[in-house]
């Protein structure tokens, strides 16, 4: 495994003329935990080389349709999806999807001419990356988790780099390959605090804030409907709850939020930087990308790993973090016999909180983006000699 020190990762040279800018074609797709970094690393490399020229793949049916434009990048589509484990009609499509996918991946590289892909997850990205290693093109990969997805897995042998974001996915993976920079995450808003006041939090109260991702999680908000009642009345902890878009309006028809005045429920944060700032605790889900967002702000969490994620990535997230003192995992089945007591063993523990912010910090990687793009910024620079 390669480390900061064994490698010159960054770019100070002019690596382009005004005349030949570098061009980049990013893979990433299905969830902001893949599209995201790509983002956050094509935002990189546009700082450090402003008159590069970017291509994003992506799949018109996922999120990064929308969110790749809304960045400033352009999009073009491939065709593919997942292959279900369990039977089902969806799945004798995709041999023709597969095809399908590897013709455009075909065209799109050989129209768009890239100096280099990166590979960020999603099927979308095996298609293309695997076009384009096997045309002559280097391909990079960067990993979310702490255990590899599988088009990461496949796609391993054929990269030159593969930049990681835990130090537990590196033994499944080519080890002169990796290098360990951590998540690329988005850029801070400076105004979040100030947008986050229409919520009117108060400082004086022990605040939690709840999680359950852009989606939200159904059985997290089960369980907190269950607790509200002791963790506003007896617990008197402000409570700021995230619960997402397609289960606000049910929830909200269960019980009476006039009845809870430290209670903030929301189908989506905006602003999710001035969120954690004002909580103590956080209790979420273990993606990738907020387990790299609790490490950079250094916040305290109680991770609940979803069940239903291919190779049960999240629990090993929530595993590694928790090894290192930075956070507690509870386990889904766990959480109606449990969450209450663990909460309140928490936050009333301020030497616990210190610490667990404290081991948060020690894990964070937030110059992530900056380096994974100074390296990329090199190896497409030399694929051209």
């Amino acid at each position: 495994m390669m480390n900061r020190s064994q490698k010159n990762i960054s770019s100070t040279d002019t690596l382009t003329a005004a005349g030949n800018p570098l061009r980049i074609l990013l893979a990433a797709g299905g969830t902001g935990g893949h599209v995201y970094p790509a983002i956050s690393i094509a935002d990189a490399i546009r700082e450090q080389e402003p008159l590069t020229e970017f291509l994003f793949a992506g799949t018109k049916t996922r999120m990064e349709w929308d969110a790749v434009p809304r960045y400033g990048y352009e999009i073009q589509p491939v065709w593919i999806s997942g292959f279900h484990r369990q039977f089902t009609p969806k799945n004798l499509l995709f041999p023709l999807k597969l095809i399908t996918s590897l013709i455009q991946s075909y065209f799109m590289i050989r129209s768009f001419r890239p100096d280099i892909v990166i590979a960020c997850g999603g099927f979308v990205s095996g298609p293309v990356g695997w076009v384009a290693a096997k045309s002559g093109y280097p391909l990079v990969l960067q990993e979310q988790n702490s255990f590899p997805g599988i088009t990461t897995r496949l796609l391993a042998d054929l990269a030159v780099r593969i930049f990681t974001a835990f130090e537990d996915a590196d033994q499944y993976l080519p080890g002169k390959k990796t290098v360990v920079t951590g998540n690329p995450v988005r850029k801070r808003n400076t105004t979040a605090t100030e947008d986050f006041d229409p919520l009117d939090l108060s400082r004086k109260l022990k605040t939690v804030l709840i999680l359950g991702g852009s989606g939200g999680a159904r059985a997290l908000n089960e369980v907190i409907l269950t607790k509200l009642e002791t963790l506003h009345n007896d617990l008197n902890l402000q409570i700021v709850w995230q619960c997402g878009d397609k289960y606000y309006d049910d929830l909200i028809q269960r019980f009476n939020p006039a009845d809870y005045p430290n209670l903030r429920i929301t189908a989506y944060l905006q602003n999710m930087h001035a969120a954690y700032e004002r909580s103590d605790l956080v209790i979420t889900r273990a993606g990738a990308g907020t387990c790299s967002e609790l490490m950079n702000l250094g916040q305290p969490a109680i991770l609940v790993p979803s069940p239903n994620v291919a190779g049960d990535h999240q629990t090993k997230n929530a595993s590694s973090l928790e090894r290192a003192g930075a956070a507690i995992l509870l386990r889904e089945e766990e959480m109606e016999s449990t969450l209450t007591s663990l909460i309140r063993e928490i936050i009333s523990d301020r030497e616990k909180l210190q610490s667990m912010q404290l081991a948060m910090i020690k894990l964070a990687k937030p110059d992530a983006a900056e380096i994974i793009a100074g390296e990329v910024i090199t190896i497409a620079r030399n694929s051209r000699k």
